[in-house]
């Protein structure tokens, strides 16, 4: 069976610098693929690409082929295509909860806003229903009661779980986590962590898993892709990767995780240049 997701041969470009070089790596249906690597070697710009979100100064070539029904190259598909795609069959939860949500907006009217915009025949009373629903399924307490409230009211794993509720409201088919848990504190990454796999389970969600904590990545994931440099060095099932790395960079990563055992008197290992 063809996967879900494919991309093949994934070039970006921003003026001069080329920072996505020939990645190619696919997404199954149902399966989640951690995407790990240092900041700045093109993850979240690969991401942003399957979305149609990178803006008028990328230069992409390549394929990016969907598999929702017929297949699709989503870097050759208008605005208005991607639009119908994006929120509904792919949904994306992005970096830094703070400042991906509105501020002045409540947070139930921003979760019913990511439901109507695909479902615009919807009245004001079916969408807040919706959205109460959505924010009850990611365990934000007395969501209806706090349905009118705003996102500083929340706390930091709260405001992330009202981002999932958003991106799942619309039951897509392959969920993006851009860095899921950043900047959250351990035990409120293990409660996003659990709470991704309930609803993996729930839904039959495949995954596009973005991070550059290995450990948090083999938590998740079922295969792991390596990038570095605009390129995928190594890839393969996530336990197998994690625990016997054939390139140089995946275990210069791995060395450079701090562990129980680590020696504090010495610094940790250097990721290769």
């Amino acid at each position: 069976m063809a996967p879900l997701l494919e991309i093949r041969d994934l070039r970006v470009r921003f003026r001069a610098a080329e920072v996505v070089r020939g990645v190619s790596l696919s997404v199954d249906e149902g399966e989640v693929l951690g995407l790990v690597g240092e900041s700045g070697s093109g993850k979240s710009v690969t991401a942003l690409a399957v979305m149609g979100l990178l803006g008028p100064s990328a230069e992409s070539a390549g394929e990016i082929l969907w598999r929702g029904g017929e297949a699709i190259d989503l870097l050759r598909q208008p605005a208005s295509a991607l639009r119908n795609l994006r929120g509904r069959e792919i949904a994306m939860i992005f970096q830094e909860p703070m400042t991906a949500l509105n501020p002045v907006m409540s947070i139930g009217r921003q979760v019913a806003e990511a439901a109507e915009a695909h479902y615009p025949s919807w009245t004001g009373r079916e969408s807040r229903l919706k959205a109460i629903a959505a924010l009850e399924a990611v365990a934000i307490p007395e969501a209806a009661r706090r349905y009118g409230d705003y996102p500083h009211q929340f706390s930091g794993g709260q405001r992330q779980r009202i981002l999932i509720a958003m991106a799942l409201i619309n039951r897509p088919r392959l969920l993006i986590a851009d860095e899921p848990t950043t900047a959250l504190d351990v035990t409120v990454q293990a409660q996003v962590l659990e709470l991704l796999k309930q609803l993996r389970q729930q839904y039959g969600l495949a995954m596009l898993f973005i991070s550059h904590d290995l450990a948090v990545v083999a938590q998740v994931a079922d295969r792991v892709a390596v990038m570095r440099n605009g390129e995928i060095v190594e890839t393969g099932p996530s336990r197998q990767l994690l625990t016997q790395p054939e390139h140089a960079y995946t275990r210069s990563l791995l060395a450079a995780a701090p562990t129980m055992r680590s020696d504090r008197s010495r610094p940790l290992a250097m990721v290769s240049a």
